[in-house]
């Protein structure tokens, strides 16, 4: 066993860093998230050499910026360009207000896999996928240093849980309850299992794959009807006798509460989900359901009866070793407030509602 960390120990590293303003070697480049680079930052990476903005295929759609490298566009900074004018571009909090922030230059040739590798590693720190790039001769002692290859096979490797602590836990729609705790190898944030009862393992179990909402599990925002299939869900499980519910920590389909947010102030000025989305740079959902397969399989299930509207939960754990034997629909009172979130769910992602 070495002392030495891991390349997913070093990306865990390195993703810490970069939410906390402090640039990382990637390749032959120096990288900093935007959303949280300093001016005096911004300034010694300036005067290395020539600097550009990597940004998603979506967010440079939004910003008419010339994509040469399939799915990101890096853009060659102005000579005039401070932090405001990054931020402007990597946030479109004020995009309705500034429409025009060109004319942007956008590089083409060379290896863009540091810049891919980059806007994968923001991502995972559920920042902006905006990053400064500079490439730089030699290493700079002190900051974290990544392959890009292999920083980008190591994001998109699937993760392997570790089961972490159990207990019995009375629940209203259940006392015969069991939460388990289970934790990720790759450094991020915990996923947790209900247990409803004592589902033998040899039969079809009652399941959901139901990812983290703050504002609809806990608050009971009418935005989306996150909350009502959570409750729901354990209520049907507590009268069925028997179930599981995976509580998979992926707010706002992956991108984290603070995008989330940044994604509702969107859809108030007029854009629905999906393109509030493409609009920030993301994908339509940047989840990973292989979290829940492997839950399952750790938790000794092979064959579910799945309470959800989505396909593509079915198709990624049929894919992953999990028979879905039936999907159970599950669908809850609209109002006011969601049913424009709901039309979209079913018109641009494919949910069955």
């Amino acid at each position: 066993m070495s002392l030495i960390p891991t390349l997913a120990e070093t990306v865990s590293r390195a993703r810490t860093d970069l939410r906390m303003g402090l640039p990382v070697v990637v390749g032959d480049y120096l990288a900093a998230a935007v959303e949280t680079l300093s001016a005096p930052r911004l300034a010694e990476m300036r005067a290395l050499g020539p600097a550009a903005l990597a940004v998603t295929d979506w967010r440079a759609a939004t910003l008419k910026a010339r994509v040469y490298d399939g799915d990101l566009a890096r853009i060659a900074l102005p000579a005039e360009a401070d932090l405001a004018w990054l931020r402007a571009i990597a946030d479109p909090a004020g995009d309705l207000m500034t429409p025009l922030k060109g004319p942007l230059q956008s590089l083409r040739g060379g290896d863009s896999e540091p810049h891919r590798a980059a806007i994968a590693l923001a991502k995972s720190a559920q920042l902006l996928p905006a990053v400064l790039m500079v490439a730089i001769s030699a290493p700079h002692a002190g900051l974290t240093a990544l392959p890009a290859a292999a920083t980008l096979a190591q994001l998109t490797t699937e993760v392997h849980l570790a089961p972490v602590a159990a207990a019995r836990l009375p629940l209203a729609a259940a006392q015969n309850s069991k939460l388990h705790i289970f934790r990720p190898d790759n450094g991020e944030i915990e996923h947790y299992a209900v247990e409803i009862g004592d589902p033998p393992r040899d039969q079809p179990v009652l399941a959901r794959l139901h990812s983290a909402c703050y504002t609809g599990d806990v608050l009971g925002s009418l935005k989306c009807d996150c909350g009502p299939q959570l409750h729901a869900a354990l209520d049907a499980m507590g009268q069925n006798g028997a179930g599981v519910l995976l509580y998979l920590n992926q707010e706002g389909r992956g991108i984290g509460l603070a995008n989330k947010m940044r994604a509702y102030s969107l859809q108030n000025q007029g854009f629905d989900t999906v393109d509030a989305n493409h609009r920030l740079g993301f994908e339509d959902d940047e989840r990973d359901f292989r979290i829940g397969a492997e839950i399952l399989r750790r938790l000794g299930f092979s064959t579910v009866r799945l309470m959800t509207n989505n396909p593509r939960k079915v198709t990624t754990l049929e894919s992953h070793g999990i028979t879905v034997a039936e999907r159970v629909p599950l669908v809850t009172p609209t109002n006011r407030f969601n049913e424009h979130y709901l039309a979209i769910k079913a018109d641009k992602s494919g949910h069955l509602l």
